[in-house]
Protein backbone atom coordinates (compact mmCIF):
# COMPACT_ATOMS: atom_id res chain seq x y z
CA UNK A 1 0.00 0.00 0.00
CA UNK A 2 1.57 3.25 -0.67
CA UNK A 3 2.20 6.26 2.02
CA UNK A 4 -0.64 8.18 3.34
CA UNK A 5 0.24 11.29 5.09
CA UNK A 6 -3.28 12.24 6.25
CA UNK A 7 -3.37 8.94 8.89
CA UNK A 8 -1.29 9.27 11.87
CA UNK A 9 -1.85 5.40 12.77
CA UNK A 10 -2.85 2.92 10.40
CA UNK A 11 -3.72 -0.81 11.36
CA UNK A 12 -3.69 -2.87 8.37
CA UNK A 13 -5.39 -6.59 8.04
CA UNK A 14 -4.51 -6.76 11.60
CA UNK A 15 -5.35 -10.75 12.57
CA UNK A 16 -5.19 -12.08 16.82
CA UNK A 17 -5.87 -15.41 17.96
CA UNK A 18 -6.48 -16.94 21.59
CA UNK A 19 -7.11 -20.25 22.25
CA UNK A 20 -10.59 -21.14 20.97
CA UNK A 21 -11.57 -17.57 19.26
CA UNK A 22 -10.14 -15.20 16.35
CA UNK A 23 -10.22 -11.78 18.20
CA UNK A 24 -9.43 -9.46 15.60
CA UNK A 25 -10.16 -11.27 12.39
CA UNK A 26 -8.47 -9.35 9.40
CA UNK A 27 -9.16 -5.84 10.77
CA UNK A 28 -7.95 -2.40 9.62
CA UNK A 29 -8.07 0.59 11.34
CA UNK A 30 -6.88 4.26 10.11
CA UNK A 31 -6.64 7.47 12.33
CA UNK A 32 -6.44 11.15 11.24
CA UNK A 33 -4.14 13.77 13.54
CA UNK A 34 -6.27 15.78 15.74
CA UNK A 35 -9.79 13.60 15.05
CA UNK A 36 -11.48 11.74 17.99
CA UNK A 37 -12.23 8.47 16.61
CA UNK A 38 -14.75 5.77 18.06
CA UNK A 39 -14.24 2.17 17.58
CA UNK A 40 -17.56 0.79 18.55
CA UNK A 41 -18.65 -3.10 19.01
CA UNK A 42 -20.37 -5.55 21.21
CA UNK A 43 -18.60 -6.33 24.37
CA UNK A 44 -16.18 -9.47 23.20
CA UNK A 45 -16.42 -7.81 19.56
CA UNK A 46 -12.63 -7.31 19.65
CA UNK A 47 -12.38 -3.81 20.20
CA UNK A 48 -9.93 -4.25 23.42
CA UNK A 49 -7.57 -6.43 21.83
CA UNK A 50 -7.27 -4.39 18.63
CA UNK A 51 -6.45 -1.63 21.09
CA UNK A 52 -3.86 -3.66 23.06
CA UNK A 53 -1.87 -4.92 19.91
CA UNK A 54 -1.66 -0.73 19.40
CA UNK A 55 -0.14 -0.39 22.85
CA UNK A 56 2.38 -3.36 22.70
CA UNK A 57 0.38 -5.76 25.36
CA UNK A 58 -0.31 -8.33 21.89
CA UNK A 59 1.53 -9.16 19.29
CA UNK A 60 -0.59 -10.10 15.82
CA UNK A 61 -0.52 -13.10 14.12
CA UNK A 62 -0.56 -11.03 10.94
CA UNK A 63 -0.98 -7.36 9.74
CA UNK A 64 1.40 -4.23 10.32
CA UNK A 65 0.70 -0.78 12.29
CA UNK A 66 2.32 2.28 10.82
CA UNK A 67 2.96 5.64 12.30
CA UNK A 68 2.92 8.35 9.95
CA UNK A 69 2.84 5.83 6.78
CA UNK A 70 6.23 4.50 8.13
CA UNK A 71 5.45 0.67 8.99
CA UNK A 72 6.64 0.28 13.09
CA UNK A 73 6.67 -2.55 15.51
CA UNK A 74 5.27 -2.19 19.14
CA UNK A 75 6.70 -5.55 21.05
CA UNK A 76 5.38 -3.52 24.28
CA UNK A 77 4.41 -0.86 26.10
CA UNK A 78 7.38 1.09 26.43
CA UNK A 79 7.56 0.89 22.61
CA UNK A 80 4.19 2.36 22.23
CA UNK A 81 5.43 4.68 25.07
CA UNK A 82 8.37 5.67 23.03
CA UNK A 83 6.15 6.37 19.57
CA UNK A 84 3.71 8.65 21.66
CA UNK A 85 0.69 6.16 21.77
CA UNK A 86 -0.66 6.24 25.25
CA UNK A 87 -3.54 4.29 26.83
CA UNK A 88 -6.41 4.39 29.86
CA UNK A 89 -7.47 0.80 30.36
CA UNK A 90 -11.45 -0.25 31.44
CA UNK A 91 -9.64 -0.85 34.57
CA UNK A 92 -7.12 1.44 35.83
CA UNK A 93 -3.69 0.19 35.92
CA UNK A 94 -2.83 2.33 39.03
CA UNK A 95 -1.20 1.49 42.52
CA UNK A 96 -3.59 1.86 45.35
CA UNK A 97 -1.30 3.05 48.04
CA UNK A 98 0.61 5.39 46.03
CA UNK A 99 -0.32 9.17 45.64
CA UNK A 100 -1.53 10.45 42.70
CA UNK A 101 1.54 12.11 41.96
CA UNK A 102 3.65 9.03 42.01
CA UNK A 103 1.22 7.07 40.02
CA UNK A 104 1.66 9.71 37.45
CA UNK A 105 5.39 9.76 37.00
CA UNK A 106 5.94 6.15 37.66
CA UNK A 107 8.46 4.45 35.14
CA UNK A 108 8.85 8.33 33.93
CA UNK A 109 10.88 9.99 37.06
CA UNK A 110 12.95 12.15 36.38
CA UNK A 111 16.31 11.88 38.65
CA UNK A 112 19.39 13.92 39.47
CA UNK A 113 22.28 12.09 40.88
CA UNK A 114 19.61 9.05 42.31
CA UNK A 115 17.75 11.51 43.73
CA UNK A 116 14.16 11.79 42.70
CA UNK A 117 12.97 15.49 41.64
CA UNK A 118 9.58 15.24 42.69
CA UNK A 119 9.57 19.50 42.68
CA UNK A 120 9.71 20.15 38.75
CA UNK A 121 7.33 17.25 38.24
CA UNK A 122 4.19 18.57 40.26
CA UNK A 123 4.97 21.69 38.40
CA UNK A 124 4.81 19.76 35.01
CA UNK A 125 1.61 18.04 36.21
CA UNK A 126 -0.32 21.20 37.60
CA UNK A 127 0.38 22.85 34.87
CA UNK A 128 -1.20 19.64 32.44
CA UNK A 129 -4.21 19.80 34.89
CA UNK A 130 -4.66 23.54 34.55
CA UNK A 131 -4.53 23.21 30.37
CA UNK A 132 -6.64 20.37 30.29
CA UNK A 133 -9.09 21.23 33.15
CA UNK A 134 -7.88 17.70 35.04
CA UNK A 135 -8.11 18.59 38.28
CA UNK A 136 -7.11 16.43 41.40
CA UNK A 137 -5.41 16.05 44.48
CA UNK A 138 -2.14 15.32 43.38
CA UNK A 139 -1.18 14.24 47.53
CA UNK A 140 -4.34 11.79 47.76
CA UNK A 141 -3.70 8.38 47.70
CA UNK A 142 -5.11 6.39 45.13
CA UNK A 143 -7.46 4.00 46.98
CA UNK A 144 -8.88 6.88 48.36
CA UNK A 145 -9.81 8.93 45.50
CA UNK A 146 -13.04 8.58 43.31
CA UNK A 147 -13.14 6.55 40.28
CA UNK A 148 -13.75 9.57 37.89
CA UNK A 149 -10.83 10.72 39.45
CA UNK A 150 -8.82 7.90 38.98
CA UNK A 151 -9.68 8.22 35.59
CA UNK A 152 -8.10 11.54 35.65
CA UNK A 153 -4.67 10.23 36.86
CA UNK A 154 -4.93 8.28 34.15
CA UNK A 155 -5.40 10.74 31.68
CA UNK A 156 -2.25 12.91 33.09
CA UNK A 157 -0.24 10.13 33.34
CA UNK A 158 -0.12 9.92 29.70
CA UNK A 159 0.16 13.70 28.86
CA UNK A 160 2.92 13.52 31.47
CA UNK A 161 4.48 11.47 28.78
CA UNK A 162 3.88 13.96 25.91
CA UNK A 163 1.19 11.26 24.36
CA UNK A 164 0.10 11.79 20.99
CA UNK A 165 -2.14 9.18 20.54
CA UNK A 166 -4.38 8.33 22.83
CA UNK A 167 -6.55 5.26 23.66
CA UNK A 168 -9.88 5.28 26.03
CA UNK A 169 -11.03 2.12 26.45
CA UNK A 170 -14.32 2.76 27.74
CA UNK A 171 -13.63 5.60 29.30
CA UNK A 172 -17.13 6.72 30.59
CA UNK A 173 -18.28 3.00 32.24
CA UNK A 174 -17.44 4.05 35.60
CA UNK A 175 -18.17 8.05 35.70
CA UNK A 176 -20.99 9.96 36.51
CA UNK A 177 -23.35 12.04 33.75
CA UNK A 178 -21.63 15.36 35.70
CA UNK A 179 -18.05 13.66 34.78
CA UNK A 180 -18.97 11.99 31.75
CA UNK A 181 -19.96 15.71 30.40
CA UNK A 182 -16.43 16.90 31.70
CA UNK A 183 -14.09 14.45 29.81
CA UNK A 184 -15.93 15.06 26.78
CA UNK A 185 -14.95 18.12 26.67
CA UNK A 186 -11.45 17.53 27.77
CA UNK A 187 -11.32 15.07 24.95
CA UNK A 188 -12.58 17.62 22.82
CA UNK A 189 -9.43 20.16 23.96
CA UNK A 190 -7.35 17.46 23.68
CA UNK A 191 -8.09 16.96 19.84
CA UNK A 192 -7.85 20.77 19.25
CA UNK A 193 -4.64 20.85 20.90
CA UNK A 194 -3.49 18.61 17.57
CA UNK A 195 -4.14 14.87 20.15
CA UNK A 196 -5.09 12.07 18.10
CA UNK A 197 -8.29 9.61 19.91
CA UNK A 198 -8.80 6.61 19.45
CA UNK A 199 -12.19 5.95 21.98
CA UNK A 200 -13.36 2.24 22.42
CA UNK A 201 -17.33 2.62 23.62
CA UNK A 202 -20.84 1.11 22.92
CA UNK A 203 -22.85 4.06 24.75
CA UNK A 204 -24.25 5.81 20.88
CA UNK A 205 -24.90 8.94 22.79
CA UNK A 206 -21.51 9.77 23.75
CA UNK A 207 -20.14 8.16 20.04
CA UNK A 208 -22.51 10.71 18.54
CA UNK A 209 -21.69 13.75 20.81
CA UNK A 210 -18.04 13.31 20.57
CA UNK A 211 -16.29 11.54 17.77
CA UNK A 212 -15.72 12.51 13.82
CA UNK A 213 -15.56 8.77 12.65
CA UNK A 214 -16.89 5.67 14.13
CA UNK A 215 -15.15 2.05 12.99
CA UNK A 216 -17.85 -1.14 13.95
CA UNK A 217 -16.79 -4.19 14.96
CA UNK A 218 -18.83 -7.47 14.87
CA UNK A 219 -17.83 -10.69 16.22
CA UNK A 220 -13.85 -9.72 15.44
CA UNK A 221 -14.59 -8.47 12.11
CA UNK A 222 -14.52 -5.35 10.35
CA UNK A 223 -17.95 -4.15 9.68
CA UNK A 224 -17.43 -0.66 8.03
CA UNK A 225 -16.25 2.94 9.18
CA UNK A 226 -18.36 5.59 8.66
CA UNK A 227 -18.49 9.65 9.47
CA UNK A 228 -20.77 10.29 12.29
CA UNK A 229 -22.61 13.21 11.26
CA UNK A 230 -23.72 11.22 8.76
CA UNK A 231 -25.33 8.43 10.81
CA UNK A 232 -27.97 7.74 13.51
CA UNK A 233 -28.11 5.88 17.12
CA UNK A 234 -30.64 3.34 14.98
CA UNK A 235 -27.68 2.49 12.06
CA UNK A 236 -24.74 2.02 14.39
CA UNK A 237 -26.88 -0.01 17.31
CA UNK A 238 -27.46 -2.66 13.72
CA UNK A 239 -24.26 -2.29 12.46
CA UNK A 240 -22.83 -3.14 16.09
CA UNK A 241 -25.36 -6.16 16.96
CA UNK A 242 -26.46 -7.32 13.33
CA UNK A 243 -30.21 -6.21 14.09
CA UNK A 244 -32.47 -3.87 15.17
CA UNK A 245 -32.47 -2.62 18.80
CA UNK A 246 -34.98 -1.32 21.18
CA UNK A 247 -33.07 1.39 22.95
CA UNK A 248 -35.70 2.08 25.58
CA UNK A 249 -37.14 -0.72 28.59
CA UNK A 250 -40.69 -1.73 27.61
CA UNK A 251 -42.27 -2.64 30.81
CA UNK A 252 -46.22 -1.93 32.03
CA UNK A 253 -46.62 -0.24 35.39
CA UNK A 254 -45.43 -1.78 38.54
CA UNK A 255 -47.52 -4.10 41.06
CA UNK A 256 -45.48 -3.72 44.37
CA UNK A 257 -46.73 -6.43 47.22
CA UNK A 258 -45.06 -6.81 50.62
CA UNK A 259 -42.05 -5.07 51.64
CA UNK A 260 -38.67 -7.25 50.93
CA UNK A 261 -36.08 -4.80 52.23
CA UNK A 262 -36.48 -2.40 55.11
CA UNK A 263 -33.31 -0.34 56.04
CA UNK A 264 -34.14 2.13 58.84
CA UNK A 265 -31.59 5.04 60.20
CA UNK A 266 -28.70 2.73 58.92
CA UNK A 267 -25.09 5.37 59.27
CA UNK A 268 -22.27 3.87 57.87
CA UNK A 269 -18.51 5.13 58.77
CA UNK A 270 -16.38 6.30 56.08
CA UNK A 271 -12.86 5.24 55.40
CA UNK A 272 -11.82 8.58 54.28
CA UNK A 273 -12.91 11.27 56.60
CA UNK A 274 -14.39 10.86 60.64
CA UNK A 275 -18.05 11.99 59.40
CA UNK A 276 -20.35 9.31 58.50
CA UNK A 277 -20.18 8.11 54.63
CA UNK A 278 -24.20 6.78 54.77
CA UNK A 279 -26.04 9.50 57.38
CA UNK A 280 -30.25 8.20 58.58
CA UNK A 281 -30.80 6.49 55.58
CA UNK A 282 -34.23 4.61 55.95
CA UNK A 283 -36.58 3.32 52.99
CA UNK A 284 -38.68 -0.06 51.90
CA UNK A 285 -38.37 -1.82 48.82
CA UNK A 286 -41.29 -4.01 48.07
CA UNK A 287 -41.66 -7.09 46.26
CA UNK A 288 -42.64 -6.15 42.73
CA UNK A 289 -40.72 -3.21 42.21
CA UNK A 290 -37.46 -1.64 41.30
CA UNK A 291 -36.80 0.84 43.57
CA UNK A 292 -33.66 2.89 41.96
CA UNK A 293 -30.39 4.83 44.09
CA UNK A 294 -29.41 7.93 41.97
CA UNK A 295 -26.49 10.05 42.90
CA UNK A 296 -23.19 11.29 41.34
CA UNK A 297 -20.30 8.65 42.61
CA UNK A 298 -18.85 9.37 45.95
CA UNK A 299 -22.07 10.14 47.87
CA UNK A 300 -22.13 7.45 49.81
CA UNK A 301 -23.68 4.97 47.31
CA UNK A 302 -20.66 2.57 47.90
CA UNK A 303 -20.82 2.44 51.54
CA UNK A 304 -24.67 1.90 51.35
CA UNK A 305 -23.99 -0.79 49.58
CA UNK A 306 -21.22 -2.60 51.08
CA UNK A 307 -23.13 -2.22 54.36
CA UNK A 308 -26.35 -3.45 53.13
CA UNK A 309 -24.71 -6.88 51.56
CA UNK A 310 -22.03 -7.21 54.54
CA UNK A 311 -18.76 -5.82 53.24
CA UNK A 312 -19.02 -3.00 55.79
CA UNK A 313 -20.71 -2.73 59.17
CA UNK A 314 -22.56 -0.13 59.72
CA UNK A 315 -22.56 1.98 63.15
CA UNK A 316 -25.92 1.93 62.95
CA UNK A 317 -29.45 1.08 62.18
CA UNK A 318 -31.03 -2.02 61.13
CA UNK A 319 -31.60 -3.95 58.10
CA UNK A 320 -34.32 -5.90 57.88
CA UNK A 321 -34.97 -8.87 54.99
CA UNK A 322 -37.95 -10.74 54.35
CA UNK A 323 -39.06 -10.23 58.17
CA UNK A 324 -35.97 -11.38 59.16
CA UNK A 325 -32.95 -8.96 61.33
CA UNK A 326 -29.81 -9.26 59.17
CA UNK A 327 -28.07 -6.07 60.29
CA UNK A 328 -24.91 -8.17 61.79
CA UNK A 329 -25.11 -10.70 59.97
CA UNK A 330 -22.56 -12.54 57.59
CA UNK A 331 -22.13 -12.35 53.91
CA UNK A 332 -23.58 -15.65 53.10
CA UNK A 333 -26.01 -15.64 55.93
CA UNK A 334 -27.81 -12.78 53.98
CA UNK A 335 -27.23 -14.52 50.90
CA UNK A 336 -29.04 -17.41 52.47
CA UNK A 337 -31.82 -14.87 53.55
CA UNK A 338 -32.62 -14.38 50.56
CA UNK A 339 -30.41 -11.06 48.61
CA UNK A 340 -28.41 -11.79 45.40
CA UNK A 341 -25.33 -8.95 44.75
CA UNK A 342 -24.57 -7.90 41.32
CA UNK A 343 -21.23 -5.88 42.75
CA UNK A 344 -20.11 -2.44 41.68
CA UNK A 345 -16.89 -3.74 41.25
CA UNK A 346 -16.59 -7.32 39.46
CA UNK A 347 -12.53 -7.75 39.87
CA UNK A 348 -12.71 -7.02 43.53
CA UNK A 349 -16.01 -8.75 44.80
CA UNK A 350 -17.77 -10.23 41.45
CA UNK A 351 -15.44 -12.79 40.32
CA UNK A 352 -12.17 -15.22 40.99
CA UNK A 353 -10.25 -13.78 38.30
CA UNK A 354 -8.04 -16.97 38.20
CA UNK A 355 -10.80 -19.32 38.82
CA UNK A 356 -12.50 -20.68 35.83
CA UNK A 357 -16.07 -19.31 34.67
CA UNK A 358 -17.85 -22.39 36.04
CA UNK A 359 -16.05 -22.11 39.43
CA UNK A 360 -17.38 -18.65 39.29
CA UNK A 361 -21.22 -19.45 38.59
CA UNK A 362 -21.75 -21.91 41.70
CA UNK A 363 -19.25 -19.22 44.34
CA UNK A 364 -22.34 -18.94 46.90
CA UNK A 365 -23.76 -22.20 46.07
CA UNK A 366 -21.25 -25.31 45.48
CA UNK A 367 -22.24 -26.39 49.22
CA UNK A 368 -25.76 -26.97 48.12
CA UNK A 369 -26.52 -30.85 47.95
CA UNK A 370 -27.15 -30.18 43.94
CA UNK A 371 -23.21 -29.51 43.33
CA UNK A 372 -21.74 -31.75 46.12
CA UNK A 373 -22.09 -35.02 47.45
CA UNK A 374 -20.48 -35.45 51.29
CA UNK A 375 -17.85 -32.23 50.67
CA UNK A 376 -16.99 -33.70 47.43
CA UNK A 377 -18.08 -31.10 44.32
CA UNK A 378 -19.78 -32.63 41.62
CA UNK A 379 -18.04 -31.26 38.57
CA UNK A 380 -20.34 -32.70 36.20
CA UNK A 381 -23.44 -30.84 37.86
CA UNK A 382 -20.98 -27.25 37.85
CA UNK A 383 -20.70 -27.89 34.22
CA UNK A 384 -24.10 -28.43 32.92
CA UNK A 385 -25.04 -25.57 34.92
CA UNK A 386 -22.64 -23.06 33.67
CA UNK A 387 -23.10 -24.36 30.44
CA UNK A 388 -26.92 -23.68 30.46
CA UNK A 389 -26.36 -20.16 31.56
CA UNK A 390 -23.50 -19.40 29.29
CA UNK A 391 -25.71 -20.45 26.58
CA UNK A 392 -29.10 -18.65 28.44
CA UNK A 393 -27.04 -14.93 29.34
CA UNK A 394 -24.87 -15.17 25.86
CA UNK A 395 -21.48 -15.41 27.91
CA UNK A 396 -19.20 -15.01 24.97
CA UNK A 397 -15.98 -16.25 25.99
CA UNK A 398 -12.94 -18.58 24.34
CA UNK A 399 -13.02 -21.86 25.65
CA UNK A 400 -16.69 -22.29 27.08
CA UNK A 401 -17.28 -22.72 31.15
CA UNK A 402 -13.20 -23.71 31.96
CA UNK A 403 -12.20 -20.34 30.57
CA UNK A 404 -10.54 -18.17 32.97
CA UNK A 405 -12.62 -15.67 34.00
CA UNK A 406 -9.30 -12.81 33.72
CA UNK A 407 -9.48 -13.35 29.80
CA UNK A 408 -13.22 -12.62 28.96
CA UNK A 409 -13.59 -9.29 27.87
CA UNK A 410 -14.97 -6.62 30.74
CA UNK A 411 -18.40 -7.15 29.41
CA UNK A 412 -18.95 -10.83 29.18
CA UNK A 413 -17.48 -10.66 32.69
CA UNK A 414 -20.71 -8.50 33.46
CA UNK A 415 -22.93 -10.69 32.02
CA UNK A 416 -21.96 -13.94 34.25
CA UNK A 417 -22.61 -12.00 37.15
CA UNK A 418 -25.55 -11.10 36.06
CA UNK A 419 -26.70 -14.74 35.07
CA UNK A 420 -25.32 -16.58 38.43
CA UNK A 421 -27.22 -13.80 40.33
CA UNK A 422 -29.99 -13.31 38.62
CA UNK A 423 -30.16 -17.15 38.43
CA UNK A 424 -30.30 -17.67 42.13
CA UNK A 425 -33.90 -16.81 42.11
CA UNK A 426 -33.72 -15.18 45.57
CA UNK A 427 -36.36 -12.22 47.23
CA UNK A 428 -33.94 -9.59 46.47
CA UNK A 429 -31.81 -8.53 44.14
CA UNK A 430 -29.20 -5.68 44.42
CA UNK A 431 -27.87 -4.62 41.27
CA UNK A 432 -25.33 -2.50 41.52
CA UNK A 433 -24.22 -0.67 37.89
CA UNK A 434 -25.87 -4.23 36.79
CA UNK A 435 -24.89 -2.92 33.01
CA UNK A 436 -21.54 -0.80 33.51
CA UNK A 437 -19.44 -1.32 30.30
CA UNK A 438 -21.98 -3.49 28.33
CA UNK A 439 -23.39 -2.82 24.81
CA UNK A 440 -26.30 -1.87 24.11
CA UNK A 441 -27.63 -5.71 23.12
CA UNK A 442 -26.51 -6.50 26.60
CA UNK A 443 -28.05 -3.70 28.23
CA UNK A 444 -31.44 -4.55 25.99
CA UNK A 445 -31.47 -8.34 27.72
CA UNK A 446 -30.80 -7.44 31.72
CA UNK A 447 -32.98 -4.79 31.54
CA UNK A 448 -35.49 -7.05 30.24
CA UNK A 449 -34.17 -9.58 32.97
CA UNK A 450 -34.62 -7.09 35.50
CA UNK A 451 -38.12 -5.89 34.80
CA UNK A 452 -38.47 -9.41 34.51
CA UNK A 453 -37.52 -9.98 37.80
CA UNK A 454 -39.90 -7.71 38.92
CA UNK A 455 -42.80 -9.28 37.45
CA UNK A 456 -42.03 -12.73 38.78
CA UNK A 457 -42.55 -10.64 42.46
CA UNK A 458 -38.93 -9.93 42.72
CA UNK A 459 -37.81 -6.88 44.90
CA UNK A 460 -35.06 -5.25 42.70
CA UNK A 461 -32.74 -2.34 44.53
CA UNK A 462 -30.57 -0.38 41.41
CA UNK A 463 -27.61 1.43 42.20
CA UNK A 464 -27.01 3.26 39.02
CA UNK A 465 -24.81 6.51 37.83
CA UNK A 466 -26.78 6.12 34.17
CA UNK A 467 -29.29 8.78 33.75
CA UNK A 468 -31.05 6.68 31.27
CA UNK A 469 -30.84 3.94 33.27
CA UNK A 470 -32.54 5.54 36.02
CA UNK A 471 -35.23 7.18 34.75
CA UNK A 472 -35.60 4.08 32.28
CA UNK A 473 -35.84 1.09 34.57
CA UNK A 474 -37.04 2.49 38.12
CA UNK A 475 -40.44 2.58 39.53
CA UNK A 476 -39.31 4.52 42.38
CA UNK A 477 -35.76 6.86 42.79
CA UNK A 478 -34.26 7.56 45.46
CA UNK A 479 -31.62 10.42 45.25
CA UNK A 480 -28.92 10.17 47.70
CA UNK A 481 -26.30 12.90 48.16
CA UNK A 482 -23.26 13.37 50.77
CA UNK A 483 -25.00 10.04 52.68
CA UNK A 484 -28.62 10.94 52.63
CA UNK A 485 -31.74 10.07 50.83
CA UNK A 486 -32.76 14.06 49.74
CA UNK A 487 -35.75 12.95 47.39
CA UNK A 488 -38.21 10.05 46.06
CA UNK A 489 -39.00 10.80 42.50
CA UNK A 490 -41.47 9.39 40.57
CA UNK A 491 -39.58 8.47 36.64
CA UNK A 492 -42.99 9.45 35.34
CA UNK A 493 -43.24 13.13 36.39
CA UNK A 494 -39.74 14.35 36.86
CA UNK A 495 -37.07 15.34 34.20
CA UNK A 496 -33.56 14.47 33.95
CA UNK A 497 -33.06 17.88 35.25
CA UNK A 498 -34.81 17.68 38.15
CA UNK A 499 -33.07 14.64 39.30
CA UNK A 500 -29.57 16.14 37.95
CA UNK A 501 -30.46 19.27 40.45
CA UNK A 502 -31.00 16.66 43.35
CA UNK A 503 -27.67 14.26 42.52
CA UNK A 504 -26.32 18.04 42.86
CA UNK A 505 -27.68 18.65 45.95
CA UNK A 506 -28.85 21.94 44.54
CA UNK A 507 -32.76 20.58 45.31
CA UNK A 508 -34.14 18.84 48.45
CA UNK A 509 -37.39 17.26 49.70
CA UNK A 510 -38.40 17.52 53.75
CA UNK A 511 -37.24 14.58 55.71
CA UNK A 512 -40.72 13.00 55.98
CA UNK A 513 -41.71 12.39 52.29
CA UNK A 514 -37.66 11.00 51.55
CA UNK A 515 -38.61 8.29 54.12
CA UNK A 516 -41.99 7.35 53.40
Amino acid sequence: MEQNPEYVIEMLHITKEFPGIKANDDITLQLRKGEIHALLGENGAGKSTLMSVLFGLYQPEQGEIRKNGQPVKIDSPNDATALHIGMVHQHFKLVDVFTVLDNIILGAEDTRMGFLQKKDARKKVQALSEQYGLHVDLDAKVEDITVGMQQRTEILKMLYRDNEILIFDEPTAVLTPQEIEELMQIMKNLAAEGKSILFISHKLNEIMEVSDRVTVLRKGKYVGTVDTASTTKEELSRMMVGRPVQLVVDKSPAQPKEPVLTVQGLCVPSRIHKHDAVKDVSFTVHAGEIVCIAGIDGNGQTEFVQALTGLERASAGHIELCGHDITHQSIRARSQAGMSHIPEDRHKHGLVLDFTLEQNMVLQRYYEPRFQNHGFIRFDAVRSYAEDLIRRYDVRSGQGPVTIARSMSGGNQQKAIVAREIDRDLPLIVAVQPTRGLDVGAIEYIHGQLVAQRDAGKAVLLVSLELDEVMNLSDRILVMYEGEIVGELDPKKTTVEELGLYMAGAKRQGKERASA
